[in-house]
């Protein structure tokens, strides 16, 4: 595994832990709501958000 690579996944889990814990009731209001959509609707959810990080790495880089 590139440097790189471990290096933004580590971020990724220090950006998860900020949102547990700067508002944990937040996001147990959000998983809820997770909870009622359709896994056809979080797969689109999660491909455009994958796409916008793609297009901002892109940016950034």
């Amino acid at each position: 595994m590139s440097h790189d690579l471990a290096a933004a996944l580590c971020l990724v889990l220090v950006i998860e832990g900020l949102v547990l814990f700067a508002s944990p009731r937040g996001w147990q209001s959000l998983v809820r709501e997770a909870l009622k959509m359709e896994p056809r609707s979080l797969r689109i959810c999660g491909a455009v958000v994958m796409a916008a990080g793609l297009l901002f790495l892109q940016l950034v880089h």
